[in-house]
Formats: C-alpha cells, structure tokens, sequence
C-alpha cells in the first residue's frame, strides 16, 4: 500500500515537472533576441519597449556607422549551464562580464566622446528596431539611456535551469584541477561562483567579505538594484507616466519632466501588477473562447481552401466560356473569309473564260483581211458591214479591261485592339469603393433623406444598405443598435419612424457579386425640434396677385413690387412709401409644438417670417397696403398697438428680419421682430437703431426654421441645416396661429416640401441589428 502510494506521488511530481517544462519551452520565443534569434544576453530595454541583446545592439549601430567601444572579453573558462553552450554564437562571440558591461555603458555607448565645447549637439542615435520596423530615437547618449532588464535576466536564468536539467553543472571557479567542486553559491559582490569550501575560504568569518550577498551559481551576476544611467549613485526610484520611463530623484528636478506625471516606482509597480494580474485571470479565464476562435479560425481555413477552389473553378467556367465564344466567333470568321473566297473565284474565272472567246476570234481577224483585199467596192461594202460590229465589241471589251474581282482582302482584317485591351485589364470583380454622402441633398425634417454617389473609379454595385443609429444621450444609457435598410436599389433613402431632437448618425455600403463594399463616411444629422407642421401657402384672401406670384403647388411665391412704388417715387423726398405684401399659411394652431423650414432667396430685399394670430391677420389684409408714414415721426398713422403693448403682454405678431443676404437678430424684448403688425416692425426698425440698443446680423443660412410652442407661447427660430438656434420671442397663442410671410420690396421665398412626398414605391427591408460595443 505504501509502495503504491509512493508511485502515485513519484507519478504526479513527474506529471509536475513535465508540465513546468511545457510551459517554460512553450515560453521560449518570448526569450528571444530580435536580432540574432537566440535566447537573449545580458538584454537592454528600447525606448520602444522591445528587449534586445547589448551586444546585438551594439553590432547593429556599428553596422549603421556609429562608433562603439568593443566591450567584448573572455568568459570564465567554467561551462555554461544553458543549451546555448552548443551554440554558434557562443563560440563566434563569448559572452562579457557583467562589471566590463557596466562600464562599457557608462562610458558613452553610441556617443561621439571628444566634443568640444563650442561644437553643437551631436546628432540623435537611431536604431533600426527590427520589430517596429522604424527607426527609434535613442538620443544623443545611445545605448547609455537604456537601462538592462534585470527581469528578464531572472527569467532566462530559471528558464535555462528548468531545460537543462540533464547539463553539466557549474563548476567552483576557484578550485584547482582536477579537483574542481560543482558551484553551490554564486557571490553577487565578488561576482563569481564558488563551492562551499571556497565560499568559506574567500568569506572568512569577521570581515567584511563576511556580509556579502550570495544566491544560486550563475555565469550572469546582476547590480543589486537599478541605478540610474546619468547619476551613477542614485536608485530609479520614481516612474514618469508621461515619458514612460524610470527616473531617480535627481531626473524627476530636471526641465524635461517638469510638468510629467511622475508617480513612486511603489505605485507604478502595484499599478501594473494588478493590470496585469487581470489580464492573465481573464485569458486564463477564457481558454474554452480561446479554443471555440482557434476552431473557429480552423474552420476558416477550410472554408478558405474550399472556396479558393470553386473561385479556380469558375475562373476555369469563365476562360473556357470565352474560349468557347472565340472559337464560335473564329468559325464565323473563315466562313465568312471561304464564302468571299468562292465568289471572287467565280468572277475571275467568267472573266478567263470571256478573255478566252476573244483568242477564238483569230479566224475573225484572217477573215477580216481577206476581205480588205476586196477592190469591188459595193462587194466591199455589202461584206464589211457583217463584221464591223463584232470588231467593234471585240476592240472595246480589249480596250476596256480591268479584272472583276479584287483578289486582296484587306478589308477582312481584325482590329482586335479594344479586344486585347479588354483581356489585358481582366481580372476580379472588386466590391464597390466607400460611397461618398451628398451632404448638399442630404436632410433631416419630416423624415431623413439620405443622398450618396459612388466614385468614378468605383466597381459598380447591384444595392445599397444604408445603416442608421441614434447617438447616446450624455448621462443616459441608450442601446448601441443599428438599423438596417437593405436593398435600396437607387442611390437615396428616405428612413422614417425616428424621434424629434436627435441626432442621428448614418452610413452607407454597397453590395455586387464580390460583396460588401467599405462604409462611406458617418454623417450626423439633428432632427427637428419639433414635429413639422405640413402646409401650403393660402391664396384665397387678401392676396394681391399683381404684386405677388404663387406658383402651382402653393409652396413658392415671389413679390413684385411693380408700379405702385413707381407711382410713389414723387413723394419720396418728403415721406417714407414702402409696398408691404402679406401672406400666410392655410393651417392654423391651435395645440402643440410644431416646426417647419423655408428658404428665403438671398437676393431679397426685406422679407419677414414669423407666425401671427389669426384674427389680427385678417385685420391686417383688411388694412391699405400701401402705408404712408412720415419719415421722423414715430407714429404709423394707424390703430396698430404696437404704441400701446405693455411688458406683460406678449405680441400678436413675431417675426425673423431677413434682407439681402442677411438675418437681423434683435437684442432684447423690445426687438423689431416682437411687432404687433408688420407694418409696425418696420417703423420699429427705424425707430430701433436710433432709440434702442443695437441688433446684431448673421449671414442667411440656406433654410430658416421656425418653432412654435402654442403652449408656452413661444415661437424659435432655426439654422435648419445645422439646427443651431438664432432667436427667441414670445408671441400671443389666445387664440388660433398661423405662419406668416410678409415681403417688402422684391423678394422670393419657398416652403420646405415634406420628405415623404420623395418616398419610392418599393420600400427596402428595414432590420435592426446589434453593435458590437467597443
């Protein structure tokens, strides 16, 4: 039974011993040097944070034409306890003692020592970091800022003792031979290794040799602690946050920390130790994610191999296809050359044959000489007659000759140009580019209108789908959700459904046979405050139609001035006549909030927009529309309040001044805008930059909005394309309001139609799908 037990116990310190070994085996690429690929020696921290080997370093800025003192010397002649001793690069270059290290260190690593005092800096050492793969800045003293990691010292030295537990041992350095001891203790201040015998022998009780620190054997003794590389006496004690570097108390004093988040080394340690402490609970944590991504990415690479093949596939479906249809076109080709090849044949050899039937006339020509030799004339004549038309065909058919076909077939060459060029430029189809957003055509009011276009150079795409999202409220907890609109076959969207005074963000890709194309960029659009009040310009009463022009949808209109104020010009050298043209809405509120936009055309000369109570509307067009005021005198000449409107009582009328390019923002309660009539805000106007505080302009954005709380008895006006408020006022909500519009002069403006009016028939498929929180 205690047999048994015993190999139990012999089983699992093996099973132990196996796993440590695993684990320290599995670790070793992290042990390696960048440079040589070796297990690293004696290595020195980057500015970027990457470990290197000194002696690779210093190699490294030698190779790049940097002067460095050669710190290489012997090694103890005792064996190496590491599987490094079989290495070629041990034996090509030994390994240096750890105290001329330090001194090869401090004494101007990758510095230019000599400089005189007049001469400027000497130039930043650069060293090519072969895992960035950029050169990193290690400033004007080199390698002599970098201090060693002692750390991963630490590590090597437990992960050469754990692997090379079959190796020779390290041998006393002090015992004579053949009698040398195995090294039990290894002196960190006389830096060598020794037996017991001679660890008493060279520490004799009673002296200070006596107090020396001692550990386990080594052939690689450390400092004690880190010692600052510019002040030799002083520990690194504190660690700048900002620079990411270790500092003693004299560097944090210096100018280039002044400022820096500088923190005890203490802090910094536990800092980083509970970091990572977390780090390694959730990986470990985490092994069965790990392993369901590693099958997960298996799987990828069989999907991978599987469809590189059915691409090879119908990339061999669609060469063959064109060779099928080149040979197809090939056949056309010669036949087309054989048929013109037989009728040109057939031609040439009629035309042998005619040319033949004139060599068969030679009896003919005999003929025609004997009868020459005729000297009775009628005789002559009665016979000359006979043959003289078939000599005349006979001279002309050879007088005439040209051959009947043409034998060249020149015009049967192929221009195969285009072609070539075609098969030169074939390759994979590309998904289409990152579509570009119309931020000119693209809105938000009634609902969203999306607009995009894709790039010149931009493989076609089948469909769209178009993402949206509301953004987070500040202080809230909003779900990160997109949704979707997929197959939107044009080139706009109009996504509806969403809230009033939020702002939205939105993307769009596009989709072919190669796939999903790259997201265009995100655009944010605010809603309107409010939800928008859908109305059409009334033309029914009080409109004066040879002063103002509405179009046939009612959303437009433009004001003429025409002849009244022709007919006015005689008076204008001793009164003040302006034309005032009134127009209103055919919707009037009477509960809730509502909004709506126009564009007013900057080439206006004064128009008022604004919102007003309906039964002082109906007055007002009841009143002459050409006013006639005195110049200097402050009052209109008629019954319209605004002399008699009180601080507590809010305006029947408000209005938004806009003129020539411009928007007059009013300063105050006793503004232009918070008139009682139209009329009256001009005179007001006047009045204003004499007797009141100054009223300040902005440029006219291309669309004004308008906000009307009936329950507040407020009415806001907007930037509508951006949503940036330009003013508020109080108007009269007692009774029922309507928008308002009033043009003084020339002047054109237009109601914002609805979006839903631009809705397509076919309405794409709206989803929603969750976002990956970052």
């Amino acid at each position: 039974m205690a047999e048994a037990e015993d190999f139990q116990t012999f089983t699992s310190i093996m099973d132990a011993l196996v796993r440590i070994s695993s684990n320290m085996k599995s670790m070793e690429r992290e042990l390696l040097c960048p440079v040589c690929k070796e297990i690293v020696k004696q290595p020195i921290v980057l500015p970027c944070l990457h470990n290197v080997c000194l002696l690779c370093a210093s190699e490294v800025l030698v190779q790049h034409g940097y002067q460095v003192p050669d710190p290489v010397i012997s090694e103890p002649s005792s064996p190496a306890t590491s599987p490094n001793t079989r290495s070629p690069r041990q034996g090509r270059r030994p390994l240096p003692r750890t105290e001329r290290l330090d001194r090869v260190v401090r004494s101007g690593y990758g510095t230019y020592p000599g400089r005189r005092r007049r001469e400027g800096p000497p130039p930043s050492v650069l060293f090519p970091c072969p895992l960035c793969q950029h050169d990193i800045d290690l400033g004007e003293r080199g390698l002599m800022d970098c201090l060693r990691n002692l750390t991963l010292e630490r590590i090597v030295e437990r992960y050469r003792h754990t692997i090379s537990l079959g190796s020779p041992a390290l041998m006393c350095q002090f015992c004579k031979p053949p009698t040398s001891q195995e090294a039990t203790k290894g002196c960190i201040d006389c830096r060598a290794s020794f037996c017991n015998e001679c660890f008493k022998l060279y520490h004799p009780w009673g002296t200070p040799r006596a107090q020396h620190e001692y550990g386990g054997p080594t052939v690689s003794f450390r400092p004690k602690v880190l010692m600052c590389p510019e002040h030799d006496q002083e520990k690194v004690s504190f660690y700048c946050k900002t620079c990411q570097k270790l500092v003693c108390p004299l560097c944090k004093l210096r100018r280039i920390h002044a400022g820096h988040k500088i923190s005890p080394v203490a802090n910094a340690y536990q800092a980083l130790k509970d970091k990572l402490t977390k780090g390694i609970s959730y990986i470990l944590a985490n092994q069965e994610t790990i392993q369901l991504q590693i099958k997960q990415l298996e799987d990828l690479v069989k999907q991978n191999e599987m469809n590189s093949t059915t691409a090879k596939d119908e990339a061999a479906r669609a060469f063959q296809e064109l060779s099928a249809a080149l040979e197809e076109r090939q056949a056309m080709v010669f036949q087309s050359l054989e048929e013109s090849r037989h009728r040109k044949t057939d031609t040439l050899s009629s035309q042998i044959t005619e040319r033949q039937s004139l060599l068969e006339n030679a009896g003919l020509v005999a003929f025609t000489q004997e009868v020459l030799k005729e000297t009775d004339h009628s005789c002559f004549v009665q016979i000359a007659k006979q043959i003289h038309n078939r000599m005349l065909k006979a001279t002309e058919s050879l007088q005439n000759f040209s051959p009947a076909a043409d034998p060249s077939f020149r015009h049967f060459q192929l221009d195969i140009s285009q072609e070539l060029k075609l098969l030169s430029n074939l390759s994979f189809i590309k998904s289409p580019l990152a579509p570009v957003i119309d931020t000119q055509r693209t809105m938000a009011y009634d609902q969203l209108f999306l607009c995009w276009r894709l790039p010149v150079d931009s493989a076609p795409a089948w469909h769209f789908t178009v993402e949206f999202r509301r953004t987070e409220i500040r202080g809230g907890k909003v779900p990160r959700l997109w949704h979707r609109l997929e197959e939107v076959t044009g080139t706009s969207a109009v996504i509806d459904r969403l809230e009033v005074d939020s702002v939205y963000v939105l993307r769009v890709k596009g989709f072919n046979k190669a796939g999903f194309g790259e997201y265009s960029e995100e655009i944010y659009l605010h809603t309107p405050p409010a939800p928008v009040l859908n109305f059409f310009l009334d033309g029914r009463w009080g409109f004066h139609r040879d002063r103002l022009i509405l179009n046939k949808d009612q959303r437009a209109v433009r004001s003429v001035p025409g002849i009244p104020l022709l007919q006015a010009a005689e008076r204008a050298l001793t009164s003040c006549h302006l034309t005032s043209d009134l127009l209103i809405g055919d919707v009037a509120v009477t509960q809730g909030r509502h909004y709506w936009a126009c564009s007013v055309d900057p080439g206006s000369y004064l128009v008022k927009v604004g919102v007003g109570l309906e039964s002082r509307l109906q007055e007002w067009f009841h009143m002459p529309q050409d006013v006639t005021s005195p110049r200097y005198d402050p009052d209109s000449g008629h019954d319209s309040g605004a002399e008699d409107a009180t601080m507590d009582t809010p305006p029947p009328f408000s209005f938004l001044t806009v003129g020539m390019g411009k928007v007059l923002l009013p300063q105050g309660s006793n503004s232009a805008s918070n008139a009682t009539s139209p009329s009256a805000g001009l005179q007001h106007t006047r009045d204003h930059t004499t007797h009141s505080s100054p009223s300040l302009t902005v440029p006219l954005p291309p669309r004004l909005g308008v906000c009307l709380d009936f329950e507040k008895g407020r009415v806001s006006f907007y930037d509508a394309v951006s949503l940036r408020p330009l003013w508020e006022g109080p108007v009269d909500c007692s009774a029922p309001v309507c928008p308002a519009f009033c043009f003084i002069g020339g002047g054109a403006l237009q109601v914002q139609e609805l979006v839903a009016n631009r809705i397509p028939d076919q309405q794409p498929r709206r989803v929603t799908i969750q976002s990956r929180v970052n």
